[in-house]
């Protein structure tokens, strides 16, 4: 079998690097910096842009743009004027959709929300907030800048400026009961009930949580807790007409994500700045493109060569099967195993254990009707352990 599918509209996502702090759960890719080189790492995102840009216009004919992500890090430190400057670039580099979702991650501390409308003004048209938690205990343990009164602050400034807004919590915090758990995720429901990002916390590699719960300082909720609250939160999301369309997010019909359908969908993206990930269709072929990690490097490299890049790898059908199987059923929507296919280069039976398949399906974890392969409720419940044993 071979790939037959053309390339379509693409999404871009731009990596801010920078933060104030390193919160202690975090392992993203974020640095801090006593000065952030504002004028130099705009003019670095700007020319790495403009360089895969143009390798990707071909006899004048330019890409289609679904959707633009300013993530990291924290964007809501970028200088507005650079925000307006690549969104503005960006449509003049791409074919833009006439309704191009331009989203902007902030925290909520007064600095951060004292800039929202300038980036309105700058073209962004969707916010989404690192609310985390509505307790100023729990802030204070997540290591974050904000207290709850600046969140909510934030939120309701948000809803006066932003068509689109979503926010992130944290949940089976240490200590988390379901009355605070409800209290905390009603109230941000209240102000906000257009797309939430559900996070459990769990410990990561290298990050200060992994040295305090090997030392016994920090102790999470077992699985059981963790697990009603999961279905907790879905009942009290539903309550506020928000549907789970995703397992870690929730949204009012319409509201999904875009810019995030297009990884869980296994669509071409492009994703520029330290660090940043792409998925692009080159030439019918389909590549999997790295930037350097680190910031000054990076910048280093794009000064010298117009691009960040360090790597650009042809991905196999194996390797193409594997990656949009552990991506597509994380959707409720599951898998259209027709356009698995003309994406991949391979049947998604062929990439799946048929035995642990089938006893997923009679344990009603996984489902199969009518050419879509999806995940049930019980099975999103367990989906990590799933996709661990089921992807060949």
């Amino acid at each position: 079998m071979t790939t037959t599918s053309q390339p379509g509209p693409l999404s871009l996502y731009i990596h801010w690097p920078f933060c104030l702090a390193k919160c202690p759960y975090c392992d993203f890719n974020s640095h801090v910096r006593e000065v952030i080189p504002q004028k130099r790492f705009a003019e670095a995102l700007r020319r790495e842009l403009a360089h895969d840009a143009a390798r990707l216009t071909h006899d004048g004919v330019k890409r289609p743009l679904r959707s633009i992500f300013f993530g990291g890090g924290t964007p809501s430190l970028m200088a507005p004027e650079t925000v307006a400057a690549l969104i503005e670039d960006a449509h003049r580099l791409f074919d833009a959709e006439d309704d191009l979702e331009i989203t902007l991650e902030a925290n909520p501390t007064s600095v951060e929300a004292g800039k929202f409308a300038a980036f309105r003004q700058a073209g962004v048209n969707r916010v989404s907030l690192g609310v985390q938690s509505l307790r100023d205990d729990a802030l204070h343990k997540l290591g974050r800048e904000h207290s709850a009164t600046q969140a909510i602050r934030a939120l309701e400034t948000a809803r006066t400026l932003f068509p689109r807004i979503s926010f992130d919590l944290i949940y089976a915090r240490p200590g988390q009961s379901d009355a605070d758990w409800t209290d905390e995720l009603t109230t941000a429901l209240d102000l906000v009930a257009d797309h939430l990002s559900l996070y459990q916390l769990t410990i990561e590699p290298g990050t200060k949580f992994e040295a305090m719960h090997r030392r016994g300082e920090l102790t999470l909720p077992d699985e059981d807790t963790a697990a009603r609250l999961y279905d907790l939160t879905g009942e009290i999301a539903a309550r506020h007409a928000l549907l789970p369309y995703e397992v870690s997010n929730y949204a009012r019909p319409g509201a999904e994500s875009r810019h995030n359908l297009t990884y869980w969908r296994y669509a071409d993206y492009i994703g520029i700045g330290p660090g940043a990930h792409g998925r692009l269709t080159l030439d019918g072929e389909l590549y999997a493109t790295r930037r350097h990690r680190a910031p000054e490097p990076w910048a280093e490299r794009v000064e010298k060569t117009g691009s960040g890049s360090t790597e650009e790898t042809l991905l196999t059908p194996e390797e193409k099967g594997r990656e949009a199987l552990l991506m597509g059923l994380r959707l409720s929507e599951g898998i259209d195993e027709a356009r698995f296919a003309a994406r991949t280069g391979r049947a998604l039976m062929d990439c799946v254990d048929p035995a642990l398949l089938e006893a997923c399906i009679e344990e009603n974890y996984l489902e199969r009707d009518n050419g879509i392969l999806r995940a049930t409720g019980e099975g999103r419940l367990r989906l990590e352990a799933i996709l661990a044993r089921l992807v060949t």
